[in-house]
């Protein structure tokens, strides 16, 4: 690898305050960043994107490309969710694995800011398209891991009735004089029924209008149809401001992960090294596979980016309504303070000098 591109990356300013929050956290530092300000600054970084990418795609052509790479991009968050539910189940259960399936199938749109600025610092610029093909990416993964989740777990519940029917039986058979003790897991209440077609039907309608995809994909079409001299006259808050609030949302993003990476570490070895492994296989692949849709460096890094991140946004929101039984306190960690600060560290390095 080469080394002088990766300690470029490691001393980028913005990514040292995510740095920075991490060790706050450990000091005990009361260094805080108020909720409302981050959920501003992430709205923000949001907007500036999805505008540029407006501007950008105003200037380009619609073409075979990019239809190609809008559906690349929706390929990819469907079959990253269907292979990697099918690793997860054989460690966790059907619910947890769904829903970590989901978040590496689904996108950071954080992540996906800062491969922006990573670009911005190789002085590449990547085409306006892939703002609505990351915008894309996000509903289809949920639907996947939704998805799973309901046709496995009937699965299971109709083997477990079959095995308690054959239990039963069985001992009142051999032994029909005695008590029957029920055991505590026959006490326990019935399992709740998850997902309808309603309720995944609401799913898929908040994977769509939740407040960071309607802000992009907004953004991206106001962009689109501004007209570009009354454009440039926010181009010093949507340019010129968006390094300074990408480095103080990271160093919100570098306390959150602070705050989860100790208690993530106590749940096992499997969640840690999936959390590491799974990126670099899916950002690997990818950044050689984009090559069969686009020549263009910038585009290929950023497909690379979007298979290797997970969502710790807008997945948690929509496994809250579909699938409460998922333990968040597994997969949101994985995300946030495994997955996210590997690809901005090593992570983007690696998938660049691939593509390269």
């Amino acid at each position: 690898m080469n080394l002088d591109l990766l300690i470029s990356n490691l001393t980028n300013p913005t990514l040292l305050f995510f740095v920075l929050g991490i060790f706050a956290v450990k000091v005990k530092s009361d260094l805080e960043i108020p909720a409302g300000s981050v959920k501003f600054i992430s709205l923000y970084l949001l907007f500036a994107i999805g505008f540029k990418g407006g501007q950008e795609l105003s200037h380009s052509k619609f073409d075979l490309e990019i239809l190609f790479s809008l559906l690349f991009g929706v390929f990819l968050s469907f079959i990253v969710p269907l292979y990697t539910f099918f690793i997860l189940k054989r460690k966790l259960s059907v619910f947890d694995a769904g829903a970590i399936a989901a978040s590496y199938g689904s996108v950071s749109a954080v992540t996906f800011v800062a491969a922006a600025s990573f670009l911005e610092i190789q002085n590449l610029t990547f085409g306006g398209h892939m703002v609505a093909v990351m915008a894309l990416m996000e509903a289809p993964a949920i639907v996947v891991g939704v998805a799973l989740i309901m046709l496995y777990n009937k699965k299971e519940e109709k083997t477990k009735g079959n095995d308690e029917d054959e239990m039963e039986e069985t001992e009142f058979k051999i032994i029909p004089t005695h008590d029957f003790h029920i055991d505590d897991t026959y006490n326990a209440a019935p399992p709740k029924k998850i997902s309808s077609s309603s309720k995944l039907k609401s799913i898929i309608i908040h994977s769509f209008t939740n407040g960071s995809v309607l802000m992009v994909l907004g953004s991206l079409v106001i962009g689109l149809i501004a007209d570009e001299k009354q454009a440039e006259g926010i181009k010093p808050f949507t340019t010129d401001i968006f390094k300074g609030f990408l480095a103080i949302f990271l160093l919100a993003m570098g306390i959150e992960s602070g705050k989860k990476l100790s208690a993530f570490l106590k749940s096992g070895w499997f969640a840690a090294l999936f959390a590491i492994i799974i990126p670099i296989f899916n950002g690997s692949l990818t950044a050689v596979l984009s090559g069969f849709i686009t020549d263009d460096v910038a585009n290929r890094f950023i497909f690379a980016i979007l298979a290797a991140s997970a969502s710790y946004i807008a997945v948690p929101a929509a496994m809250k309504i579909a699938v409460p039984q998922a333990n968040s306190g597994l997969f949101i960690p994985m995300a946030l303070a495994v997955t996210f600060p590997f690809n901005i560290t090593i992570g983007m390095p690696i998938y660049f000098m691939l593509i390269q």
